[in-house]
């Protein structure tokens, strides 16, 4: 770090403000559900019914394994109101611009000198306001923090982008696939005597029927269209009632493709710096892929692992452990890659379904339930067997209300893949500058530039 930088503590430039923390049992919290976040250690655990803090604060955390395995940031903003628990420090700044500075200073720094507990890593304060911070001047603070947040923030909103893209794919589906909405719609309708076409349009398009003459022709040929392509009656089957001509059938029957790989011989040791992704569960969460601590191998490594080569919109799904039945759809700018024996590829016979209509039965409220109950039934520790995941039973529409959606949920999808990639390379830039900017090797001096 720069020599012309003072060192700090903690304490000189922030406040602690951990006698306002209150800890709040889980049952506790139940009793208490509303919208204000309640933070641990690493981020938001839960939402409750009050709030301690009002404002923009700095938390890290003082406990628990995250400190030494950093798969979540340890130094993380929270704003606006909400509650803290014991399992976090909260800060609050005496000089402008010192919580973005913190933050990023707190991403890149060994703890490892002032963690203590063998069993439960902890920082505790004592420990933490020992740690000599070089503060640069409030100038190049404030540069540091409008170049790094220039990265972060444009992260965030493609982030927000992306779960609201999410969001409306989830939807999309649980109104056709789920609620039966156009089919129930049309069921209603002609009980009443009037048009079922024109009430399974209202419904697709999520308008009332009287607005739909506000449309323009386009649209509404195309909402006729889509509207025809749905039943008009529900039959019993064997998962309940279903559109009249649709069918259910177990994921075996609609793939080409379900299983998982291997580690490599030598574990983790064995990972390269570049080479072809080898895909672990920490990068698998539902509807997004991480890409921190995506492992390498080589060409000799991924050759024996043939078997398990990922294809562009395969579904991925954990099998074992804690993050069992997470879910998503391999983003494109991750192939070449392999799975290890602790993720599933679960591949769309494409001549009969979309990767998304799978990964979003999976995915489903339903789908996780039913997950959940078969990988809870394992002996030793949660797990799915392939058996579970090639019998899992999925209803399926008829193939021209199949292709509308695809089109559909493509489109969604192709830009949150098209986003995610922005992500990486922002993220690859931000954590490349970082270093240089809190040594003092950029400033806004060397690059002409102004905080």
């Amino acid at each position: 770090m720069s020599v012309d930088w003072p060192l700090r503590k903690l304490s000189d430039v922030c406040e602690f403000l951990n006698s306002k923390r209150i800890p709040l049992k889980s049952l506790d919290r139940i009793k208490r559900q509303g919208d204000f976040p309640y933070y641990g250690a690493s981020g938001i655990v839960d939402h409750i019914d009050d709030y301690i803090f009002d404002g923009t604060y700095l938390l890290i955390s003082e406990d628990g394994e995250n400190l030494r395995t950093r798969n979540t940031p340890i130094a993380f903003k929270a704003s606006g109101k909400f509650w803290v628990n014991n399992h976090a420090h909260i800060l609050a700044e005496k000089e402008d611009g010192i919580l973005d500075y913190l933050e990023y200073y707190f991403s890149q720094l060994d703890l490892s000198p002032y963690i203590t507990g063998a069993v439960q890593p902890k920082l505790n304060k004592a420990n933490l306001d020992s740690i000599e911070i070089p503060i640069p001047p409030i100038k190049t603070r404030l540069y540091i923090n409008k170049v790094l947040n220039s990265f972060t923030n444009k992260v965030q909103l493609n982030r927000q982008t992306n779960q609201t893209l999410e969001q409306i794919a989830q939807a999309l589906f649980k109104s056709w696939f789920v609620d039966f909405e156009p089919t129930r719609a049309k069921i209603a309708a002609k009980q009443a005597g009037q048009d079922p076409e024109r009430a399974a349009m209202a419904a697709i398009s999520g308008k009332a029927v009287a607005e739909l003459e506000q449309l323009g022709e386009a649209q509404l040929a195309q909402l006729k269209t889509t509207a025809g392509l749905f039943p008009d009656a529900l039959v019993e089957s064997e998962l309940g009632e279903v559109p009249e001509g649709w069918r259910h059938t177990d994921l075996k029957s609609i793939t080409t493709k379900i299983g998982s790989g291997a580690t490599p011989r030598g574990g983790k040791g064995a990972y390269k710096s570049e080479g072809i992704s080898q895909i672990r569960s920490m990068n698998v969460f539902d509807g997004r892929f991480v890409f921190k601590d995506l492992a390498k191998i080589d060409n000799e490594q991924a050759s024996k692992l043939k078997n398990v080569v990922v294809e562009e919109s395969d579904v991925l799904i954990n099998i074992t452990g804690a993050s069992v039945t997470r879910c998503c759809i391999v983003p494109p700018c991750v192939i070449p890659a392999r799975v290890n024996q602790h993720v599933c590829i679960v591949r769309a016979n494409n001549t009969v379904v979309c990767p998304s209509y799978i990964y979003l039965t999976l995915t489903s409220s339903s789908g996780k339930a039913t997950l959940n109950s078969l990988a809870q039934a394992g002996a030793t520790r949660e797990a799915l067997t392939k058996s579970h995941i090639e019998n899992f039973e999925i209803i399926l529409p008829n193939e021209p209300l199949m292709t509308v959606f695809r089109r559909k949920v493509e489109h969604l999808q192709d830009q949150q893949f098209r986003l995610t990639e922005e992500v990486t390379t922002l993220e690859a830039i931000r954590d490349a500058l970082l270093p240089k900017l809190l040594s003092g090797e950029l400033s806004p001096d060397t690059l002409k530039l102004q905080a």
